[in-house]
């Protein structure tokens, strides 16, 4: 693949570097597969702006999420874990505020809300947009139809089935298996989501939950926050390459996140993309950052770092029509299959 190459980027000064980068980003939808930006998980905190930082660094649109099993889990030992179980409705009650937080960032900082694919050129054309996701389908408990309620009145385009905590829907990579996977319940809600046209995220979810997945959708799966292993632990959120290779067969994407722990600097986090993108196909690589989500210090935590980072990529040998898929436009792809046009 082009990142064994000698490099994407054209030969000459720093100022004929800068413009290719300019130049990609310009026709390039850009899209942050999984970010909480904003701090909009963080209850008693100010949202803080974002769309400065999108339209100074050419980010078109974020996928926003909310964590649907707030409150019930806790970091110890630099681990999060599940600590209690939720009160009935508590979860519920949770998501509907965690849904207005992004809601009313949305509107005190002007971004568009992105319902169908064609919504994703406003980025480009000056207002960054935002995808309204959910982390952990916690809040359904086990109704399916608040995948409805979620769709229609918060605009609900991307759904992660399963966070920190062993669900209704499925196991979790960071716990021992409870259902051998998905549950029937989390292959119902799968498949209503196909129908309404809702991304299914099986990020933290275990190989068996995405076999499973895989079986029971009939649109891509996207796993939008990970990094590759050869061998993670029993208790890892990275990925092997059969797990990988499982995502990229429905057509999906995998958004690849940057902790400094897996990726030093944004050079390193380029190749860590060139690596996943060996195994599967740049075809099904994106981006992933995590924002104000990851436990360890990020490489990639504002956005007016993404001109470095497509920098990062041309230099490691991905050409700029591969890069711009992995900026942007293979998630246009599986959300235009999923959501539709």
């Amino acid at each position: 693949m082009a990142a064994c190459g000698t490099g994407g980027l054209p030969a000459g000064t720093d100022a004929t570097r800068q413009k290719a980068v300019e130049d990609l980003l310009t026709r390039t939808v850009t899209i942050d597969i999984h970010s909480h930006a904003g701090r909009v998980i963080r209850d008693s905190s100010i949202l803080s702006p974002i769309a400065a930082s999108m339209r100074a660094g050419g980010m078109s649109a974020v996928g926003l999420a909310m964590t649907g099993d707030k409150g019930t889990v806790r970091l110890r030992d630099n681990r999060f874990e599940a600590f209690r179980q939720p009160e009935p409705g508590e979860l519920y009650l949770r998501s509907k505020h965690s849904f207005d937080r992004i809601h009313t960032l949305v509107m005190q900082d002007d971004l568009a809300i992105i319902r169908r694919a064609t919504d994703l050129r406003t980025g480009r054309a000056g207002r960054p947009g935002v995808i309204v996701s959910a982390e952990g389908a916690d809040f359904l408990d086990t109704d399916v139809d608040r995948v409805d309620e979620a769709y229609e009145r918060y605009g609900l385009r991307h759904l992660q089935l399963t966070h920190y905590r062993v669900n209704s829907l499925g196991d979790i990579q960071t716990a021992a298996p409870v259902h051998g996977g998905l549950t029937p319940f989390g292959a119902e809600v799968i498949r209503r989501c196909n129908h309404l046209g809702i991304v299914i995220d099986v990020a933290h979810g275990p190989f068996d939950l995405v076999k499973r997945a895989a079986e029971a959708s009939a649109k891509p799966l996207v796993l939008s926050h990970t990094s590759l292993s050869a061998k993670p632990g029993p208790r890892s959120r990275t990925i092997n390459a059969e797990h990988a290779q499982l995502i990229a067969a429905t057509g999906g994407v995998i958004g690849i996140w940057p902790p400094s722990t897996v990726f030093p600097d944004l050079l390193a986090y380029a190749k860590g993309i060139a690596h996943m993108a060996d195994v599967v196909g740049v075809d099904h690589v994106g981006l992933g950052s995590d924002q104000l989500g990851l436990i360890a210090p990020s490489v990639f935590d504002d956005y007016e770092q993404l001109p470095q980072i497509v920098d990062a990529l041309l230099t490691t040998g991905f050409t700029p029509e591969e890069a711009a898929k992995i900026l942007g436009g293979n998630y246009v792809r599986v959300f235009e299959q999923s959501v539709g046009v």
